[in-house]
């Protein structure tokens, strides 16, 4: 398990390395480079998802390594609470951004839960969500991603 530790509390992930082995490995380099300390959630939709792990609290873009391959199909699905790798049009984008679901989509490789939740539900979300869902806008300091680390 990885523990994402944010301004306004833990996010404890765990990982589904035997349906999405390529996700998990990916996932879990950019925690061992510390890829995530500091990040913000750039993107927030109110009873969508939110998303973060490619800039800095200054809204510059982090750099990343080459992208994964998708591993979509799966089996595992997009519920409430679930995390999974953003990507653009392209189904093989995803590199380090990520997306936590705040109501059931379709797609997903990582399941996340709060510390002591099976999953979460949209509304341990709403202090996340703002007015607009702008990549362009800049997220209030308490949105921020401090650490990022295994759990012990």
């Amino acid at each position: 398990m990885i523990t994402l530790t944010t301004n306004l509390g833990d996010i404890v992930i765990e990982l589904d390395e035997a349906k999405a082995p390529k996700t998990c490995d990916n996932f879990k380099a950019y925690v061992r480079d510390g890829h995530y300390d500091g990040t913000v959630f750039h993107r927030v939709i109110d009873g969508f998802m939110i998303q973060g792990g490619g800039f800095n609290e200054h809204l510059i873009q982090k750099m990343t390594r080459e992208p994964i391959e998708n591993e979509a199909k799966n089996g595992l699905s997009n519920l409430a609470g679930t995390i999974a790798m953003a990507r653009t049009m392209q189904p093989h984008s995803a590199t380090a951004q990520f997306y936590i679901n705040v109501s059931d989509n379709r797609f997903s490789t990582i399941r996340a839960r709060t510390a002591g939740a099976t999953a979460c539900s949209a509304a341990s979300w709403k202090e996340w969500t703002w007015s607009t869902g702008s990549a362009r806008s800049r997220p209030a300091p308490s949105r921020a991603t401090r650490t990022c680390r295994p759990s012990r």
